[in-house]
């Protein structure tokens, strides 16, 4: 793995971010209420030109543009990552009528995405999806039916759009999965808000009878499954990403809070346990940041080794964060348990990545599995397939415009 630096334009970019975070998009985060879709944050990304840039750039882009506003504003950052998480298999996926109609109004904010993957039996185990589309008619436009459940999905019930998991070959695993595109207004689609720890828009969406048609479909009938992992498979880092930036905003109020406190005749940064314990957490960020920028470079790249790299930034990051966060809020003491401190707000947070877009025991499963793929051995006895069967990258898509 070669040595890894920013370069200076991407650097002033970074800074760039967090300024804009601190200014104009905190003050909106504060007026958001809990659990609800914050719809003038959203169109401020827009209007700031971010959701614009979730299309226009890289894996790596878009890790610096989640760790930036991490670091300062985590409303905006999850804002931003499900708008991305949401719209893009429609922008890789998706026909020209698709992008025509939807990422116009996502790249300006004043249309909500979503990603309906997870279901009450189907969370780690993406592949054992059961909501099923069922055949509705015989002959002319292929048409189906959606019935049964998702669950845990981000912007839900709120969202203006849902790529939705279906599926379509019953017995077929991973193979008879179908990715639709699905507006919220659609007879037969309700759903409901879920009280959550985290603070962001979650909740239950049910599927009566929707009613779609071969004009939803995302990719190809029963290739949906490719559809969901190549989009894991590039946000899956930026988790990681969000993570590190979680994690250095802890450490930064760490380092100036032990820098302050008088005890024991002296600043805390004076005890060697905390001098230990604050070089600990910057040594585990730094170590969690360079393997996020490097999943998100071999993306970029077209490296063949992306899943494994992919679930190793999101496993290390994400738990270096927890500690991180956990020891923060150890070394600020009763004050940091305090409703409203930003490191009650960051434990709150940094407790669910660890668990969406594959928990972390689903990636130590896939880099073992990945391992053993290399090494032409098969892992636990069993023959490895891989599940999704064709490389990661998809041809990138030209950015839609409106004609002049």
């Amino acid at each position: 793995m070669p040595a890894f630096s920013l370069d200076p334009e991407r650097t002033a970019w970074c800074a760039e971010l967090r300024a804009l975070a601190a200014e104009r998009l905190r003050p909106l985060a504060g007026k958001g209420e809990p659990g609800h879709v914050n719809r003038p944050l959203v169109a401020e990304l827009g209007r700031l030109g971010l959701l614009d840039r979730l299309f226009a750039s890289g894996a790596l882009d878009l890790c610096l543009m989640r760790e930036s506003l991490a670091r300062t504003c985590t409303e905006a950052e999850t804002a931003l990552a499900l708008q991305g998480l949401g719209a893009h298999p429609v922008h890789a996926h998706g026909t020209p009528a698709h992008r025509a109609r939807w990422l116009p109004a996502v790249r300006e904010g004043s249309a909500v995405a979503a990603f309906a993957l997870t279901e009450p039996g189907a969370g780690s185990d993406a592949a054992a999806l059961s909501l099923r589309a069922e055949p509705d008619g015989a002959g002319g436009t292929p048409r189906w039916r959606l019935s049964g459940s998702k669950c845990w999905i981000s912007n839900a019930p709120e969202a203006d759009f849902y790529t939705v998991f279906a599926r379509t070959t019953p017995g077929a695993g991973a193979r008879g999965v179908t990715a639709f595109l699905v507006p919220a207004d659609r007879p037969g689609l309700t759903g409901s808000a879920l009280d959550m720890l985290s603070p962001h828009p979650i909740g239950a969406l049910e599927f009566d009878a929707v009613p779609v048609t071969a004009d939803d479909v995302l990719g190809e009938p029963d290739r949906g499954f490719r559809v969901a992992m190549g989009t894991l498979n590039l946000f899956r880092p930026s988790v990681g990403a969000f993570a590190v930036g979680m994690a250095q905003a802890a450490l930064d109020a760490t380092v100036g809070h032990t820098a302050r406190r008088e005890a024991f005749g002296g600043p805390l940064s004076a005890q060697q346990t905390v001098a230990h314990q604050v070089a600990e957490m910057a040594l585990r960020i730094e170590a969690a940041r360079l393997m996020v920028y490097a999943a998100a470079t071999a993306y970029d790249e077209g490296a063949p080794d992306v899943p494994k790299r992919a679930a190793m930034a999101k496993l290390l990051a994400t738990e270096t964060a927890q500690y991180v966060v956990d020891r923060a809020v150890q070394l600020h003491g009763a004050r940091a348990l305090r409703r409203g401190h930003p490191l009650e707000h960051l434990y709150r947070e940094v407790r669910a990545p660890r668990i969406y877009e594959g928990a972390s025991e689903v990636q130590r499963g896939i880099i073992a599995k990945e391992l053993y793929k290399e090494a032409h051995k098969e892992p636990y006895g069993e023959p490895y397939e891989e599940p999704y069967g064709e490389p990661h990258r998809q041809p990138r898509q030209e950015p839609y415009r409106e004609a002049p």
